[in-house]
């Protein structure tokens, strides 16, 4: 088990994604081919959660859904709802910008056949609920898929009963936080048109609805609190 201050780029806990990651790099040399961090502001409301890095996606880019087809949708889709600075995300260095998003995985290393084992999952979860409990910010969470789901749940010490996963679901979390779930945006899913855009879409309608009507409780909180300081004061 890797302790709560390994970082997360050293972290071997897995020795089967090790000596996965072990052969990538000696295979292809020019692969980022190490755990993959977050990409985005860590005090974004929005935290999205997926499942592992791609082979040729994440774990040759270094930065979480750039470089393979799971990013194409889930760019556009960020860009179209403003959570993202353009529509694609080509290389670490291409300089799109998340805008109050941030994105992570469930397992930080790429998998053999994209497929993390449980024991894996759990391993590597510590990482998720450091990343939890240091963003009190992330009041929304989009996990994408059962396995993102199950860890953002476990990050949390919450048991799977407290809420079921299903496509366009949305569950407040005993904290005040907001799950809301959507099948991942592989290309299996999109192609089998099991996700489609529209329906991925609808995820992210809610989402901004629900960050407006947070918006607008900030609003009211501080103008009330403003209102009493004057009461006070006069």
């Amino acid at each position: 088990m890797p302790s709560t201050l390994t970082p997360l780029l050293e972290c071997r806990a897995c020795p089967r994604l090790a000596a996965f990651l072990d052969d990538c790099r000696r295979e292809r040399p020019g692969y980022h081919a190490r755990p993959v961090e977050p990409f985005g502001d860590p005090k974004a409301t929005l935290l999205i959660v997926g499942l592992a890095p791609g082979y040729h996606g994440a774990n040759r880019s270094g930065r979480p859904f750039t470089g393979d087809y799971a990013g194409v949708l889930l760019y556009s889709t960020l860009h179209r709802f403003g959570f993202a600075s353009r529509p694609q995300s080509v290389s670490a260095d291409d300089g799109l910008q998340l805008i109050d998003c941030r994105i992570t995985n469930a397992v930080k290393c790429v998998p053999p056949e994209n497929k993390p084992e449980t024991g894996e999952i759990r391993t590597c979860n510590r990482f998720l609920a450091s990343e939890l409990a240091a963003s009190p910010e992330a009041r929304i969470i989009l996990a994408l898929g059962l396995v993102a789901h199950n860890a953002v749940l476990q990050g949390l010490t919450l048991q799977r009963s407290t809420c079921k996963f299903a496509h366009g679901a949305r569950h407040v979390l005993p904290d005040g936080r907001i799950l809301h779930d959507s099948y991942h945006c592989s290309r299996y899913n999109t192609q089998t048109r099991r996700l489609t855009e529209p329906a991925f879409h609808a995820v992210f309608e809610a989402i901004r609805a629900d960050l407006k009507t947070k918006f607008q409780w900030r609003l009211t909180s501080a103008s009330s609190a403003l209102s009493a300081a004057a009461v006070t004061k006069n």
